[in-house]
């Protein structure tokens, strides 16, 4: 029989309602909003259905605690009584990974340490030995304090699940398929609209509109350190995944497109498509922003243009700012989503967006700025 587990959904800020909208869709309705993240309750087959469809997370937790800790002792103690072996064997691997912010433990080697040591104690009183091999399956353990809070969790994920499987190369300043994924949520964009990134570098909007538009599970393409888990049966992973593929919509058609100038990144975003199992359906071009004419009326533009801060020079930067106003002003039809931490780029665009959200790309503070076309007519 499934027991409920307290599960932590980890993000960018700015994406926690993005994110609670997604664990909502999988149908797990208690769900509570922080900064960074979204705790919601679920069973085993939540960690499957988690892994495999959250667009906009970076990570899915396992809670195993949380209490206050302001002397090692509160932690050595606090941490010994968690029930770490209901989770990890005998054999499993279980390196502890650790941060501290406001917290008078403030020295994270030695709360890993004292966490590790802790477990191992626990381990020794349910397994009867002194001693443990660790050539198993990984569990991956992390201890964060904040303000003397010690919050102790399992991750079930490994690599971000923004490494979706399809990608082999990457751009120079590549957009996170997560990032990606929520600036398409968070437009008006439907898979009856076209949609177009006039700077689309190594295809990740394209990509993931595809995605979100066939309905496919992101992390399809990819392992998780928890399908060796012994506590989450491989029955749980095939039943959640041949859910996924159940819901597969490949005959809608896309009306999808991106353009970039680099002829390099244009290669890297065909390959990843091909990856993706999604080469042709939709249109990649080499095309500077002056030419782009995008196709079709009532559609999404949604790009992450180059930043002063990471790619070329600043006045490179603003010229492509300028030129993307340029192009978007006789689209009256067009929907405007662009993904920028530049502070003057309604001044570039020659109008005011009507909603601008902040959200990091990286450690880079942004804002995704709006500018809201009308919907198409009702057929």
């Amino acid at each position: 029989m499934s027991t409920l587990i307290e599960l932590i959904a980890t993000c960018p800020m700015g994406l926690e309602a993005v994110v609670a909208r997604e664990v909502r869709d999988l149908g797990y309705t208690d769900v509570t909003v922080e900064n960074g993240r979204v705790r919601f309750w679920g069973d085993e087959l939540a960690i499957c259905r988690a892994n495999l469809w959250l667009r906009t997370a970076d990570r899915v937790l396992i809670l195993m605690g949380q209490f206050k800790a302001t002397t090692f002792d509160d932690l050595f103690e606090g941490t010994k009584a968690l029930a770490w072996p209901d989770w990890i064997p005998n054999d499993g691997e279980f390196p502890v990974q650790g941060r501290s912010h406001k917290s008078q433990l403030s020295s994270v080697p030695a709360c890993q340490g004292i966490v590790k040591k802790a477990i191992v104690e626990k381990m020794k009183s349910k397994y009867g030995t002194e001693w443990f091999p660790e050539h198993g399956a990984r569990y991956v353990i992390e201890v964060a304090l904040l303000n003397d809070i010690a919050t102790l969790t399992l991750d079930t994920t490994g690599p971000s699940l923004h490494k979706r499987g399809y990608r082999k190369l990457v751009t120079e300043a590549p957009l996170k398929e997560t990032m990606a994924a929520a600036m398409i949520l968070l437009s008006r964009w439907s898979v009856d609209r076209p949609l177009y990134d006039p700077f689309c570098g190594s295809g990740t909007i394209p990509i993931e509109a595809a995605m979100i538009g066939w309905n496919i599970a992101p992390g399809l393409r990819r392992s998780f350190p928890s399908e060796a888990w012994g506590r989450i049966p491989r029955r749980l992973w095939d039943k959640a995944r041949d859910e996924a593929f159940d819901v597969v919509k490949d005959n809608v058609p896309l009306h999808i497109a991106g353009s970039d100038i680099d002829p390099a990144a244009i290669e890297v975003a065909e390959a990843a498509a091909k990856s993706a199992g999604l080469a042709k359906q939709f249109q990649l071009r080499v095309e500077p922003i002056e030419k782009a004419r995008p196709r079709g009326d009532y559609g999404c533009l949604i790009t992450n243009p180059p930043y002063g801060e990471r790619l070329g020079e600043a006045r490179d930067a603003e010229l492509a700012l300028r030129q993307l106003g340029a192009l978007t002003t006789p689209m009256p039809s067009w929907s405007l989503f662009i993904l920028s931490p530049e502070t003057k780029l309604e001044q570039y665009m020659n109008r005011q967006a009507d909603k601008k959200r902040k959200l990091f790309n990286g450690r880079i503070e942004c804002n995704l700025y709006q500018y809201l076309g009308p919907f198409p007519p009702r057929r």
